[in-house]
């Protein structure tokens, strides 16, 4: 009995052993540059550029943001600038140490927060000052100018003279009347008080001649105005309509020999 095939042989032996499959290892291999076409290589290098190209604003833009937010922090919310002078100008009525006081303003605050414009309406508050700018030196002065009201009559006052300003306003308490001033007896001084409105619409009529012989005007009533002037002459105004005619006339009869004068119906003068 012949023997029949083998059973369990496997494929790939040769003689008595096996015969292994050879196993095949992949390796990654750097191609040159010229294993890459020059069309291929020109069309990346065209997509990078666009890419870059398309970059470069968000780049600057954020750039330009993160400097403008320090620079915000710095200048708004530190120190750095803050507020370490009030300097100022112009003020003889007020000290400065007032100024700074109405500015309230405390030493430290960042200078670019201070509100200009309420800053120079509470130094303003102030009587004696008319108006008040505040501007900013940098890196920390404020600097306060201020105008300071203008004194056209004293108006005599619990044994003290009260100066008021073109507007009726009384910024001021001295002891005697300022050389200058015409010294107005009026019962309420005040800028809201009508007869502080008419001696002041009589004043500013008045004549150069006629001011310099003015020494009191005294209001009585809206219709009994007169003038004071001179050598005890009485000029009898009346109330303070038609101002620039009374003036006119008045002015006329300072040469004629007279202790009183009305004008208070400047088209009929009579003098005494």
């Amino acid at each position: 009995m012949s023997p029949g095939p083998a059973r369990g042989r496997t494929a790939g032996t040769d003689g008595g052993g096996p015969r292994r499959n050879p196993v095949r290892r992949w390796q990654l291999v750097r191609a040159g540059s010229d294993a890459v076409p020059p069309s291929t290589r020109r069309f990346m290098a065209r997509a990078r550029q666009r890419r870059m190209r398309a970059a470069l604003p968000w780049a600057v833009a954020a750039a330009v943001l993160a400097v403008a937010t320090l620079v915000a922090w710095t200048v708004l919310g530190t120190g750095l600038f803050g507020v370490r002078e009030v300097r100022v100008v112009g003020a003889e009525l007020v000290t400065p140490v007032q100024v700074r006081e109405a500015a309230g303003v405390a030493d430290g605050v960042p200078l670019a927060r201070v509100d200009l414009a309420a800053t120079g309406r509470r130094i303003g508050a102030l009587a004696p000052v008319e108006r008040a700018t505040v501007t900013r030196d940098w890196p920390g002065t404020l600097v306060v100018t201020v105008v300071e009201r203008t004194g056209v009559a004293a108006v005599p006052r619990d044994g003290q003279f009260v100066v008021l300003d073109a507007d009726g306003v009384v910024f001021r308490t001295v002891p005697r009347a300022p050389d200058g001033l015409p010294v107005v007896r009026l019962a309420t001084p005040g800028p809201d008080d009508p007869g502080t409105r008419a001696a002041l619409e009589v004043l500013a009529v008045l004549t150069p001649p006629l001011r310099a012989e003015l020494t009191e005007l005294t209001v009585q009533g809206l219709a009994r105005i007169s003038l004071t002037l001179r050598g005890d002459r009485t000029v009898v105004w009346g109330d303070a309509t038609r101002g620039a005619d009374k003036a006119r006339v008045a002015t006329a009869l300072l040469g004629r020999k007279a202790d009183t004068i009305d004008v208070s119906a400047p088209d009929v003068v009579t003098f005494k």
